[in-house]
C-alpha cells in the first residue's frame, strides 16, 4: 500500500487522473441525486410563468448586465431573510432559462423586490439611480424610456422555452406579439422587476 502511495506521488502525470477522478466521482455523488428529488425539480405551488412583457423585461434585464452586480438567491442566513425576505428555493427557478442566480452582490439581492417599490420609483431609479439613492454607484439606463419593442420575436421566445418546460399555452403565445408592442424598454424592466418574487408567497 505504502509503495502504490510513493509511485502516485512520484508521477504528476497519474495524480492528475486520480484526483480528477476522484473530484468527478465527488461532483456525481453530490448532483445526480438531485435531479429526481421533487423540491429541486417541480415548481413551487403558485408559481406562475412570466408575461410577454416581464419575459422581454428580463431579456433586457440579461442585455444590460443587471444580473452582474444584483444576485437573485437569498441565501438561508437571518441576515439575509431580515433584509430580503424568505431565502431562495430551487422550486421557484424551474422554469429559469438561464437561471440569474448571480454569484457578486454590489446591488442588494432582487429575488424579492417585486411590490417593493412603486413604478415610479423604479423609473426614477433606472434613469438615475442617485436621484433616490444619493450614495448609489449603479449606472444610469436613459436611453431604455425612448426604445420601444416591436414583440416580433416575443412569440419565438416563448415557444423555445416551452419545449424546455415553461407552460406556455397557445394563446400565450399567439398574443405575444401584441401584448408587446409599443411597450418601452424601460417599462418591460420595470414589469420584471415588479414580477420577481410575487408569485410564491412565503410565512415569514
Amino acid at each position: 500500500m505504502a509503495q502504490s502511495h510513493e509511485i502516485v506521488e512520484k508521477n504528476i502525470g497519474l495524480m492528475i487522473v486520480l484526483t480528477l477522478l476522484a473530484v468527478s466521482f465527488g461532483g456525481l455523488v453530490e448532483i445526480v441525486p438531485l435531479f429526481f428529488l421533487d423540491e429541486t425539480t417541480e415548481p413551487v405551488d403558485g408559481l406562475k410563468p412570466y408575461t410577454a412583457v416581464e419575459l422581454e423585461g428580463r431579456d433586457i434585464y440579461i442585455r444590460e448586465g443587471c444580473y452582474v452586480c444584483h444576485t437573485q438567491m437569498i441565501r438561508p442566513f437571518r441576515a439575509e431573510t431580515e433584509r430580503y425576505g424568505h431565502y431562495s428555493v430551487a422550486g421557484e427557478h424551474v422554469w429559469e432559462h438561464p437561471f440569474l442566480w448571480g454569484s457578486k452582490r454590489t446591488g442588494p439581492d432582487l429575488a424579492r423586490v417585486g411590490g417593493r417599490y412603486s413604478d415610479d420609483w423604479h423609473r426614477v431609479h433606472l434613469i438615475n439611480p442617485r436621484d433616490v439613492v444619493p450614495e448609489s454607484n449603479m449606472p444610469g439606463f436613459p436611453w431604455l424610456v425612448d426604445a420601444v419593442l416591436t414583440g416580433d420575436d416575443t412569440g419565438k421566445k416563448m415557444s423555445a422555452l416551452r419545449a424546455v418546460g415553461v407552460p406556455y399555452t397557445d394563446e400565450d403565445i399567439a398574443g405575444a406579439k401584441a401584448a408587446v408592442k409599443g411597450t418601452t424598454e424601460i417599462d418591460a424592466l420595470i414589469a420584471y422587476l415588479q414580477a420577481l418574487g410575487t408569485s410564491v408567497k412565503f410565512k415569514r
